[in-house]
């Protein structure tokens, strides 16, 4: 295909964008407001990992109970602070404005995104028998599920998906556009916005913050800009759904039983919630 005819799909799949999106706010800050995707309703969101967390920290403590550990806390720090080392992704690099002119490609360090736990210090003791009840909730939480086969089938699939996504020539197209579009303002001609977000220039720390260096909040500051003034991530977010949906089309049983492996986790989620859950409201942490 030509690039007027890549460039002609692109112009295409933004019309469709915009005519299929009319709740979509007219500034994009954040990938959700971008809207949902095929995939989303068969992955494993937010919602069930703090679920999922509440209920398997209910099980723990019911295990190390059973132990000779009665009072183990819901939310146990560890004997010794571990190491924590925070693996940052995104989908479309930076999208706010305000937050790339004044945190670059990484954010408020007084807003970290690891919570500390609430709870007091596991002792030696609690540590020693952690493993086995982390082990026990677990088999627990995934009971009835085919791990190797459906078990999160979707996101098996994110990485061939994303890869047919990234050889869609109206996304290249784009992706061109925005790179000679950030190379104007005086900086690195980089190949698509994520590489500028993991530019080994900002230097991540082990916690996945930059140096907000002057440098690195001017490029980024180009970047969300440039993914302005070209719809860049819209025209990203629209191919990546085009995708997806070929994708689910063409595995269908796969997904359909993939979607019935985390509806039966999350069931299995509700009764442990159910079943323990106001204890562990009762008991202090």
């Amino acid at each position: 295909m030509t690039k007027r005819g890549w460039l002609l799909g692109a112009v295409a799949v933004l019309a469709a964008v915009c005519a299929s999106g009319p709740e979509r706010p007219e500034i994009i800050r954040t990938a959700s407001d971008l809207g949902p995707l095929p995939a989303d309703r068969y992955g494993y969101t937010p919602q069930d990992h703090q679920r999922s967390q509440r209920a398997s920290a209910l099980l723990v403590r019911q295990c190390m109970a059973e132990r000779g550990h009665p009072d183990f806390p819901l939310d146990p720090r560890y004997p010794s602070d571990p190491v924590v080392v925070t693996a940052v992704g995104t989908d479309y690099g930076a999208l706010d404005l305000a937050a790339a002119r004044r945190w670059g490609y990484g954010w408020d360090p007084a807003k970290p995104l690891v919570i500390e736990p609430k709870g007091r210090r596991m002792t030696s003791a609690e540590y020693a028998d952690l493993p086995a009840c982390n082990a026990e909730a677990n088999q627990r939480l995934l009971r009835g599920i085919d791990l190797k086969r459906d078990w999160l089938y979707a996101g098996t699939r994110a990485i061939e998906v994303d890869k047919a996504v990234k050889r869609d020539p109206r996304l290249r197209a784009a992706w061109d556009v925005w790179s000679r579009c950030v190379a104007a303002q005086g900086f690195t001609r980089y190949p698509d916005p994520v590489a500028a977000y993991t530019d080994t220039a900002w230097q991540r720390g082990s916690d996945g913050n930059t140096r907000h260096t002057q440098r690195e909040r001017a490029t980024a500051a180009a970047d969300v800009t440039c993914k302005r003034r070209h719809h860049t991530a819209e025209l990203w977010h629209s191919v990546r759904a085009q995708q997806q949906a070929v994708d689910i089309t063409r595995h269908r049983d796969r997904y359909a039983a993939g979607l019935r492996a985390l509806r039966t986790y999350r069931a299995t989620i509700a009764e442990v919630l159910r079943k323990l859950g106001q204890r562990g409201a009762d008991a202090s942490p």
